[in-house]
């Protein structure tokens, strides 16, 4: 939950880096989210005939600059421009390609959009290994 809250948080962050971890808990989190009020527009008979109802479009509104956000970062961590996304556009080997970007690993080393986010969770966690 708390990668899902620190998303939220840099709700217009578009520069530095996200570790895989990040974007992928915060998908979770969203497909999680996007069920739960699936289930609940079908029980009160809000349903769209297009599949969202009036819950999922306010939902979907609301995340859509964090879930850009994290994807951009996501993309810089890889070291490739935020442009990517819009290789989505392209039906569907955008989808594969940038699927596979999103499962990259980090670069290992500060690149131009930043430093690696992994490396300050080695540190911490080597602290707390040597106390």
């Amino acid at each position: 939950m708390n990668w899902y809250l620190d998303v939220l948080k840099k709700y217009f962050v578009f520069q530095g880096r996200a570790r895989r971890k990040e974007y992928w808990m915060f998908t979770l989190f969203n497909m999680l989210v996007y069920i739960a009020l699936m289930i609940i527009e079908g029980i009160l008979g809000m349903g769209g005939e297009g599949g969202l109802g009036l819950l999922s479009t306010l939902y979907t509104l609301a995340v859509l600059l964090p879930a850009l956000g994290v994807s951009v970062r996501r993309l810089h961590d890889t070291g490739r421009s935020g442009w990517w996304l819009l290789i989505g556009l392209v039906p569907l080997i955008g989808g594969i390609v940038l699927f596979i970007f999103m499962v990259l690993d980090s670069q290992p080393a500060s690149n131009q959009y930043g430093p690696n986010p992994k490396e300050g969770d080695t540190q911490v966690s080597l602290e707390s290994a040597t106390s």
